[in-house]
C-alpha cells in the first residue's frame, strides 16, 4: 500500500521546525529515523498532512556522559551509535544490553532511541529500559523546555505526552551507580518484537540493594513498572528466596493476553524466569 498524500518539510534549524509545528498543528508529524513512522505511513495507520523531517537540524545526533555520570541521548542518535558505544559498555549496563538486541542491523542504522520512545509501542525495548533506569524526555517548544519522566511520557499504546507544538529533543538517563543491570527479551526470531522482555537497573551498597528499577515490555498495553518488586528488593541482600519473591511480584505485575505468541500464563512465566536470571547473575557476580 502507498501512503496518503502529504507535504514534506525539511527544516534546517530547531526554530524552523518548531515554527512548522505551530503552523500546521495536529496535521504535522515529526520524522527522525522513520523506522516506526514510515511503515505506519505505508499502511495508512498514520495519515499526516505534513511530514517535518528534522534530519537537517544540527546538533541532535549525540550521546554523551555528563560530569555527574548521567547519559544524554539526542533525538537523532541512531541505535547503531549506541550499540557500538564504549561509554554505554562501561557505564550504562542496562542500556548497553538493550542496544545489542534492538530490531535488526537495517533498523539500527537509521532508527533512533528518542523516536522509539515517542512511538510508545507496548512491545518496544527502549521504553522498558528508560522506565527501569528512571529516564526522562526533554520536550522542546517555542515556550522553552520541559522534562517529562518516562513513566509519565508513555501514556498508552502508541500514545505519548507530547503537546502538538513540542518536539522530543533528548532523552536523559540518570547516573548508573554501580554496574548492575541488564535486559532480556524473548523473540520468535532475531529482530522481532518482544513476546516478553524484562529490564533491570540496580544499585547496591554494603551487600544490599539500595535501588532497583524493573520494567516489562510486551506483556501489557504499555510499558509496566514493577513497583511492588522494586519496593520489595530495597534494603535486602540478594539470596535465592529474595530473588524468587521478586520474580513472583514482577510476574504478578504483568498484564499479558493470550495470543499466537503464547498464553498469558506462559508470558508471566517468562517474566519471572528472566528476572530470576538477571538477579541471579548479579548475585553470582557479588559472590
Amino acid at each position: 500500500m502507498y501512503p496518503s498524500k502529504f507535504i514534506y518539510q525539511a527544516p534546517s534549524s530547531m526554530e524552523e521546525a518548531l515554527s512548522l509545528l505551530q503552523q500546521y498543528g495536529d496535521e504535522a508529524k515529526i520524522l527522525a529515523g522513520g523506522q516506526s513512522l514510515v511503515p505506519m505511513l505505508k499502511l495508512r495507520f498514520a495519515t499526516p498532512g505534513v511530514l517535518v523531517d528534522i534530519n537537517r537540524v544540527p546538533g541532535l545526533g549525540y550521546h554523551r556522559r555528563e560530569s555527574d555520570g548521567g547519559m544524554r541521548v539526542g533525538a537523532l542518535c541512531r541505535h547503531r551509535d549506541l550499540e557500538r558505544s564504549a561509554v554505554l559498555a562501561e557505564h550504562q549496563p542496562t542500556m548497553h544490553a538493550a542496544a545489542q538486541v534492538i530490531a535488526d542491523p537495517i533498523v539500527r542504522n537509521r532508527g533512533t532511541l528518542v523516536g522509539s520512545l515517542c512511538h510508545a509501542d507496548p512491545q518496544g525495548d527502549w521504553a522498558a529500559i528508560g522506565v527501569a533506569c528512571g529516564a526522562t524526555i526533554v520536550a522542546t517548544s517555542s515556550r522553552g523546555e520541559r522534562e517529562i519522566p518516562l513513566n509519565e511520557f508513555v501514556v498508552g499504546p502508541f500514545e505519548n505526552a507530547l503537546e502538538l507544538d513540542e518536539i522530543a529533543t533528548e532523552a536523559r538517563f540518570p547516573t548508573a551507580r554501580g554496574t548492575c543491570g541488564g535486559y532480556l527479551k524473548l523473540e520468535r526470531r532475531i529482530g522481532d518484537f518482544a513476546t516478553a522482555g524484562v529490564a533491570l537497573s540496580m544499585e547496591a551498597s554494603g551487600g544490599r540493594v539500595s535501588r532497583a528499577g524493573i520494567a516489562l515490555t510486551g506483556v501489557g498495553p504499555r510499558t509496566i513498572e514493577c513497583v511492588a518488586a522494586q519496593d520489595y528488593l530495597r534494603n535486602k541482600a540478594l539470596d535465592d528466596a529474595v530473588i524468587e519473591e521478586a520474580a513472583r511480584l514482577a510476574a504478578d505485575a504483568a498484564q499479558p493476553r493470550s495470543d499466537h505468541r503464547g498464553s498469558a500464563d506462559y508470558k508471566r512465566h517468562v517474566v519471572a524466569t528472566f528476572l530470576t536470571r538477571l538477579l541471579g547473575r548479579e548475585l553470582a557476580l557479588a559472590a
